[in-house]
């Protein structure tokens, strides 16, 4: 069996415009049966894996309404219009934490199956305390400093967020094992 391209069929639709937007996008199958899939409608973001000068890695835990939880995740964001994203991520690590990069690098795209923008992988090094958080209406975020060993065990322990992405970080850094 071979599997092959979905032809999209008319605009889509908007069916929810609140703190996400989702869509309705109408597919004709290969076999010709057209069928509506709901889509999440985000712009791009960027997620940082931060390395301080001592090797600790920057992270930050915030209240999630999904899992309805405390959650500790690789900081980032949306990505804003004509922003590149190693800008975006150096302007999230600061805005988010306090901390800026002394370089960062582009390492990956995760592609998400429901949603319709891609999520850019970031590692920035060398990354200095450089002042307070300059948070967003919303955001509420503590930070926390450790090491990759507890990277690693928060994966393992499922306290983790930015699962997909903090794993493709450390792979690219090699940092997989142990």
């Amino acid at each position: 069996m071979s599997v092959g391209d979905w032809e999209v069929v008319g605009e889509d639709q908007l069916a929810y415009d609140g703190f996400l937007r989702v869509l309705v996008r109408r597919y004709r199958m290969p076999d010709g049966t057209v069928a509506d899939w709901h889509l999440l409608d985000t712009p791009p973001s960027v997620t940082v894996l931060a390395l301080t000068t001592d090797e600790r890695v920057v992270l930050v835990e915030q209240y999630r309404p999904g899992p309805g939880k405390v959650v500790r995740s690789l900081p980032g964001g949306i990505i804003d219009a004509g922003e590149e994203p190693v800008e975006a991520a150096a302007r999230e690590l600061l805005e988010e934490t306090g901390w800026a990069a002394g370089s960062v690098e582009l390492v990956g795209t995760v592609e998400p199956l429901n949603a319709t923008s891609s999520w850019y992988v970031t590692i920035a090094r060398d990354c200095t305390l450089a002042g307070a958080q300059s948070l967003d209406e919303l955001e509420d975020i503590a930070v926390v400093l450790t090491d990759l060993a507890g990277v690693r065990a928060s994966l393992r322990d499922g306290s983790m967020g930015s699962l997909a992405q903090t794993y493709l970080a450390l792979d690219h850094l090699g940092l997989l094992g142990g």
